[in-house]
């Protein structure tokens, strides 16, 4: 099968599609005929070792898949020809950028049937991350993002999902992409170019932070709400001066969970969720997509067509 792999750190043109085995699928597991894989900044940070998640080279990146049941193990939760989607093995090396992956059954879901595989694609990495860091933190108000550095795959579900559960959403974007944000259902935006929000929004309930700004985001909650962080999220010493302030602090790091993707499958289904990809790549050019990725000029989510 081909598959994109990397010999060494480096810019996107370290990519490369080689030929190698097939995996088998074990017991539980299935092997997922990938249609299509979302690219994240993760992915990138890992490429060029500014984030040694998986170890020294070689070894191929990439996470999010959507695809086609072509084999199942014994007892794995799926039959040949479903179709499902997931954010398999992470941390550790899943492989995604691949024609096929040997995948725990657990760790995938259906793909919701309102999408196709380049949108579902888009969706487990980033909207998992939204959903892990918001579902079990409600609130009347909360606020998505805090600043250019922001993960703008993971905010663009995060306000989505915090609309979803009846929040009064308040985003920080550039004023660009204001339209944009609004219409992802965001109540306020505010230009971080422009305008400080530690002035500019009070009283919050919740601060999902994915830019590294969560000693500023204090100033904004009321006492008793709680900090999301995805950045910061093994930082003790933040931790602890958040619960000292009398808020709650609440460290996110992303995990397979198939229960969490199908409460996301619900909301795409219903139309409360909508993935945006900005742009498509065939699996040959993934180093064009992580050229892309890692300008940080992208606006929604970027995928790889694997057919």
């Amino acid at each position: 099968m081909r598959a994109v792999r990397q010999e060494t750190f480096g810019g996107p043109e370290v990519l490369r599609v080689v030929e190698v085995d097939r995996p088998e699928p074990k017991s539980g597991e299935v092997l997922v005929r990938v249609r299509a894989a979302g690219v994240n900044p993760v992915d990138v940070a890992v490429r060029a070792g500014m984030y040694p998640l998986l170890g020294e080279p070689p070894f191929g990146v990439g996470w999010d898949i959507s695809g086609v049941v072509e084999e199942a193990g014994a007892g794995a939760r799926f039959a040949v020809g479903d179709e499902v989607f997931g954010m398999p093995f992470f941390p550790r090396a899943a492989n995604g950028y691949s024609e096929y992956v040997a995948v725990p059954s657990r760790q995938v879901a259906r793909k919701p049937t309102t999408v196709d595989h380049v949108q579902a694609a888009a969706i487990p990495l980033a909207a998992l991350t939204a959903w892990q860091g918001l579902s079990t933190r409600r609130g009347r108000r909360g606020a998505a993002g805090a600043g250019p550095p922001c993960r703008r795959g993971c905010r663009h579900f995060a306000v989505q999902i915090a609309k979803a559960h009846g929040a009064h959403v308040i985003a920080m974007a550039s004023a660009p992409k204001h339209d944009f944000v609004r219409g992802l259902g965001a109540d306020e935006v505010i230009d971080y170019r422009t305008t400080d929000f530690t002035e500019a929004a009070r009283e919050v309930d919740v601060v999902f932070d994915s830019s590294s700004e969560g000693e500023r985001s204090l100033s904004v909650l009321r006492p008793g709400g709680t900090l999301v962080s995805i950045m910061e999220h093994g930082d003790r010493e933040l931790a602890a001066r958040v619960e000292a302030s009398g808020r709650r602090f609440a460290g996110v790091s992303v995990e397979p969970d198939y229960a969490s993707l199908e409460a996301i499958t619900r909301l795409v289904d219903t139309g409360a969720v909508r993935p945006h990809v900005a742009e498509t790549f065939p699996l040959a050019e993934a180093a064009k997509a992580h050229e892309l990725v890692g300008s940080g000029r992208v606006q929604g989510k970027v995928v790889l067509s694997v057919d």
